[in-house]
């Protein structure tokens, strides 16, 4: 029996599945998408009508990876899915995105769309297939959408570029970016990079852009084979009041225009100088036209200060804080500002400033990862902080926003290809932006190089980002470098870029207009690259390159590598050598098998002496001395017995003296001479041949000593009377 439609497309040498009218029916679209034994559900809902007062367009994303689909249980004690985690949002962030600019901007009914994982095969990556389902979940509804629009991922391994890679294929990538668009743009990009150039990136998009234009193809003719996608739903959002917009025009337009050109560089006083042109134009009004058509000023007036401040820009080259178009805001910046971190940094640039810190720690405070399609460990994390301060408002803390944990991650991407190959730490950066006004997440960046070469951490280069801007209207263009977050908001583009002096390391696109060239592209990438370069300079002038050293606050790491078989030697019966080796010395010791079948060893300690000696008895362990017969040594009391006492030879190696062996004078009770933990020196005297055990001889303590002083005082007073 048949069921719904279902074709294919093959992307890049992989086929695609693309399956509706099977599954989730009563939704407004439904696909399910395949590619090997991976498989996506993509649902979409729209309510009938908007909501009243809403005047913009509440779209929801939600990306949910069930453990089921990889044949794994959730962890935690509920044994369920719960919150998303990052990656998930991360994927949300990616989708919602792209999918955001295509629909109607008088479209303002609540949009619901759900992508689930329902089978994951180890090697095609789900999140590479979500723009691609969600497009398609949509293009099979009657929902308004000026799409379809599709998402690829591009790796570049060894000079190829490969689309869709599987995880095998991205072993090795200098490139790993996700590139989104529709059959005539790129509107979306994101993606990180081993220092390439500007043309290589160029040159990843136009592989890309040929891979959506197909799906994009694939999904119209999909859609036209659906009979309820069509017609489109009919809608009227937007009520309008053509006199009272020509009248905000009217009073506004060249007044917004002359703020526009006094090149304010202060944010507060533009926002009052736009402010009371508004409250002038309410003033014209009655309370009584105003509780009428008030509404309408706030919307209109937007519309003007817009048009006004891009018309300037166009048309004057003049840009609001009066700096030209290339020409980055004031930097200055500080290391070491905190005196008891591992590392820190403050990186101000313009109103924007964020303080960094560094936190360096051993291998026990690596982020474990337990999800559906990767489980394992971090050892580099960043942590991105907006609180509401920071742009001067009183607000909630909710939590950490999808915004944080996507600035956080792109920061993250453009330090990570600039880490040490044989770092042996665990690396934390938390950055706090303490004021804002545009390219948070580029501060981020340069207050991370910072704080990684303060903290003595041994980065192969620094990094620096910019965050780039467009304007673009009626075949008039501007490239805007650094760009303010009233421009970031007027504008058609937010491009931000990072890289070292080398090259590109990450980058994240937005483009919110049709039909952007590549030429001009090009060139704004040439422009981010000189600012970028500007931007080093600054950094390089207040730190050239990591300290010799780390601080004295910093743990200090000692690694040992041991053969396989004495892993279990160092850990013990159930971990008691390890950890009483920990207790002991004061340190942290962690133990992981590597791909050789060799044990790593790594010792973390904040205290010299605690450090050798763990390391030294850790080496004793696993490469034993040979205890050599009629050798002296000294150790511990292990445990005490009626027949005598156990004493460790070496660590691991254990010998017994028995209670004959113990003293010159006949011993009783092995208690009233020796105790548990008390240090003997005492001579091996072979092994038993049958229990193995070796024997010792015990012949030097305090309480032979005493015996033998008692002895020589006879002597000295015999011979005295002798004398006598």
């Amino acid at each position: 029996m048949n069921i719904g439609l279902k074709k294919s497309i093959n992307t890049g040498g992989k086929e695609i599945s693309v399956e509706t009218g099977k599954l989730a029916k009563q939704a407004d679209g439904s696909v399910v998408v395949r590619m090997g034994d991976t498989m996506l559900l993509a649902t979409v809902v729209a309510a009938p009508e908007a909501k009243e007062g809403v005047d913009f367009l509440p779209l929801t994303v939600d990306y949910r990876e069930k453990y089921a689909a990889a044949g794994r249980f959730p962890g935690g004690f509920f044994r369920r899915e719960a919150r998303p985690s990052e990656s998930e949002i991360l994927v949300m962030r990616l989708v919602d995105r792209a999918l955001r600019p295509l629909f109607p901007d008088d479209y303002h009914a609540e949009v619901q769309l759900m992508i689930q994982l329902l089978s994951y095969d180890g090697q095609n990556n789900p999140d590479a297939l979500c723009g691609f389902a969600a497009s398609a979940a949509i293009a099979v509804s009657n929902i308004p959408f000026n799409g379809p629009m599709s998402e690829v991922r591009v790796a570049r391994v060894n000079g190829e570029y490969i689309i869709n890679p599987t995880k095998d294929e991205m072993q090795g990538a200098d490139m790993d970016v996700m590139i989104a668009g529709t059959e005539k743009d790129i509107n979306m990009l994101e993606g990180e990079m081993k220092e390439v150039s500007e043309e290589d990136l160029v040159e990843v998009i136009k592989i890309a852009h040929a891979a959506i234009k197909e799906q994009c193809a694939f999904q119209i003719a999909l859609g036209a084979e659906i009979a309820s996608a069509h017609p489109k739903r009919v809608y009227s959002h937007e009520v309008h009041n053509d006199e009272v917009k020509a009248r905000v025009y009217e009073l506004g337009m060249e007044k917004c225009k002359d703020v526009a050109r006094m090149g304010l560089a202060n944010k507060a006083k533009r926002t009052e100088l736009f402010d009371a042109i508004k409250a002038e134009i309410k003033a014209s009004y009655t309370e009584e036209e105003l509780a009428e058509i008030g509404k309408f000023i706030g919307v209109y007036f937007s519309e003007v200060k817009k048009k006004a401040v891009r018309w300037v820009m166009l048309n004057e080259r003049k840009r609001l804080d009066g700096r030209g178009f290339d020409e980055i805001r004031p930097i200055w910046s500080e290391i070491d500002y905190l005196p008891n971190v591992h590392g820190s940094a403050v990186f101000t640039r313009g109103e924007t400033q964020s303080l960094t810190t560094l936190t360096l720690g051993g291998k026990m405070d690596e982020q474990l990862i337990d999800g559906a399609t990767f489980r394992g460990t971090e050892k580099f994390m960043l942590h991105y902080n907006f609180p509401p301060f920071s742009t001067g408002e009183a607000k909630p803390l909710r939590g950490t926003s999808r915004r944080e944990i996507g600035h956080g991650n792109l920061a993250l991407r453009a330090l990570k290809p600039v880490l040490p190959a044989d770092n042996p730490y665990t690396i934390r950066i938390v950055s706090d932006i303490l004021e804002s006004n545009g390219s948070s997440s580029m501060a981020t960046v340069c207050a991370g190089t910072l704080a990684l070469m303060d903290g003595g951490v041994k980065i192969t280069a620094p990094v620096s980002g910019i965050a780039m801007g467009l304007v673009a209207d009626e075949g008039k263009f501007a490239v805007l470098s650094d760009i303010l977050g009233d421009e970031d908001h007027l504008g058609d583009m937010d491009f931000k870029v990072t890289g070292t002096a080398k090259g590109i390391t990450a980058c994240q696109m937005d483009i919110k207009v049709d039909g952007l060239p590549y030429e001009v592209l090009i060139q704004a990438l040439h422009q981010a690259r000189a600012g970028r370069l500007h931007i080093l300079n600054k950094i390089t002038e207040t730190i050239a390159e990591p300290r010799d050293n780390y601080k004295a606050s910093t743990p200090r790491i000692e690694g040992i590598i041991i053969p396989n078989e004495m892993i279990g030697a160092v850990i013990g019966p159930g971990g008691k050598i390890i950890q009483g080796l920990q207790k002991e010395t004061g340190t942290t010791i962690t133990i992981e098998e590597l791909p050789n079948g060799e044990g790593s060893v790594q010792i973390l300690s904040n205290d010299g002496p605690s450090m050798e000696e763990a390391l030294r008895r850790v080496k004793l362990i696993a490469f034993p001395p040979q205890v050599e017969d009629g050798a002296t040594y000294e150790g511990k009391i292990k445990s005490i017995k009626e027949f005598g006492c156990f004493v460790e030879i070496i660590p691991g190696t254990d010998g017994l003296i028995h209670i004959s062996e113990f003293s010159w004078e006949k011993v009783n009770k092995m208690e009233d001479v020796c105790k548990e933990g008390e240090i003997l020196t005492f001579k091996v005297m072979g092994k038993d041949p049958k229990t193995k055990i070796f024997k010792s001889a015990f012949f030097v303590n305090i309480k032979i000593n005493e015996y033998a002083r008692r002895s020589l005082d006879i002597l000295h007073r015999s011979l005295q009377t002798l004398q006598i």
